[in-house]
């Protein structure tokens, strides 16, 4: 199977070397310094992982030209979410002339899918969850990566709603185990998804808030209630979106983060380096959510709000 990685950012570069290590041929589609320093070499770390070699990396456009791209079967979506629409529109022609690649989304939130979805069909829809994992680019080529980097995958939104997904689901699964990485097949991935995004949505902006790693805010005090009370939040907005959802999803989330490995949130990464925060995707759909059932997200709107005026000072 030919693979590649639309977004090659700390995730994507590390399954991709992990895939390139198993024997599969892997483009990386990435832009800027970053894209050509993959190509004189990609140098990851993990506790239990190393690669080190040039790597195959194009532009975007190069990509969409590319005759050796045509028989890519897989793509794994690990852009920044804001970025899908775009993306997928630019894609838009190539996915018209390749109909048997299938795209799975190894994003943050809860709407990527639909946008595939709507750009793609069912079929060729899969969704995923990279969970376990910290993963972030130090500098142009140069990846560290932390956790046991595990995935989740399955039918858009769920095996029952979309079974003709379930044989590239299966196959894709086969590829990733080949490869060493622990993954599972999941039936339902919208609540997985909106399970994932119950940590996330307790941590990240809190992180890029405070400045603190998962675990100095998990131990204060003071952040480890709020944040309790931010993922009891989410699980209201995803039974609030049809989701059902048990309140002691935001017990075993919060215990969950709280014996994971020290990590630097994505968000906190992203404000670190001036980009663009992922809070409309993060915090848009729980505040979406209650605003639509009359309510206010109090919790979450609040830190969301409290970031945005934030952002206006200097790291």
């Amino acid at each position: 199977m030919k693979i590649a990685v639309l977004g090659a950012g700390g995730i994507g570069c590390y399954y991709g070397a992990r895939l390139i290590s198993a024997g599969y041929k892997v483009v990386f589609i990435a832009r800027g310094e970053h894209q050509q320093a993959l190509r004189r070499q990609l140098s990851l770390t993990h506790p239990g992982f190393s690669f080190s070699a040039p790597v195959d990396s194009m532009t975007l456009e190069e990509f969409g030209n590319a005759q050796s791209a045509s028989s890519t079967e897989l793509i794994l979506v690990c852009c920044k979410s804001a970025d899908t629409p775009g993306l997928l529109q630019q894609l838009k022609p190539w996915l018209a002339r390749n109909p048997l690649c299938t795209l799975l989304s190894l994003q943050n939130g809860v709407t990527n899918e639909d946008h595939m979805l709507r750009a793609l069909g069912a079929e060729r829809t899969l969704s995923g969850l990279a969970v376990r994992i910290g993963a972030h680019v130090l500098a142009p080529g140069v990846v560290e990566a932390t956790g046991r980097g595990e995935i989740e995958l399955g039918a858009w939104p769920s095996v029952q709603a979309n079974p003709t997904a379930s044989l590239r689901a299966q196959a894709i699964f086969n590829v990733l185990q080949q490869a060493g990485i622990p993954v599972t097949l999941c039936a339902d991935m919208r609540y997985a998804k909106w399970r994932k995004l119950v940590i996330n949505n307790g941590v990240n902006p809190l992180s890029a808030l405070t400045f603190l790693d998962t675990r100095g805010m998990t131990r204060d005090p003071v952040l480890r209630p709020f944040i309790h009370a931010l993922m009891q939040e989410t699980v209201t907005a995803a039974n609030l979106a049809g989701v059902a959802m048990d309140a002691s999803v935001a017990d075993d989330m919060l215990d969950l983060i709280t014996g994971f490995d020290a990590i630097k949130t994505s968000m906190l990464v992203d404000r670190e380096k001036g980009r663009p925060l992922e809070l409309d995707d993060i915090c848009g759909p729980v505040i979406q959510q209650y605003e639509a059932a009359g309510l206010v997200a109090t919790h979450t709107a609040l830190v969301s709000t409290l970031l945005q005026h934030n952002l206006s000072f200097p790291y």
